[in-house]
């Protein structure tokens, strides 16, 4: 399984930007995909996960309400758009997929995106 995500940036508070993580094969809708993200000096947390059937998506309480998890099965792709952003949600995306997804340790990784949201 292999993920790569893209779609950071720099944005000011208030602002969007839409994460993208293309996975090989049928990956994303064989997998339990999810979002996590590691703050400068923090560990690493959960952001939002979506069940396989594509039907039951879980947020983590800081983001819910302004991020959105979606999903391509033919582009094989997930995505992540983040609304209302705040400086707190300045952080290296990463995607993942499997494992004990979501609540658990996922089994793949892809490569981080930075998001830096600006104040």
């Amino acid at each position: 399984v292999q993920l790569q995500a893209s779609g950071g940036g720099l944005v000011q508070a208030g602002g969007s930007l839409r994460l993208s993580c293309a996975a090989s094969r049928r990956t994303v809708s064989t997998y339990v995909m999810g979002w996590f993200r590691q703050a400068p000096g923090k560990e690493r947390e959960f952001v939002a996960a979506m069940e396989r059937s594509g039907n039951v998506i879980y947020y983590a309480d800081s983001v819910k309400g302004r991020f959105a998890f979606s999903r391509d099965n033919a582009k094989n792709a997930v995505y992540l758009q983040m609304n209302s952003l705040k400086p707190e949600d300045t952080a290296v995306y990463y995607c993942a997929a499997g494992g004990g997804l979501p609540t658990g340790v996922p089994d793949y990784w892809g490569q981080g995106t930075l998001v830096t949201v600006s104040s």
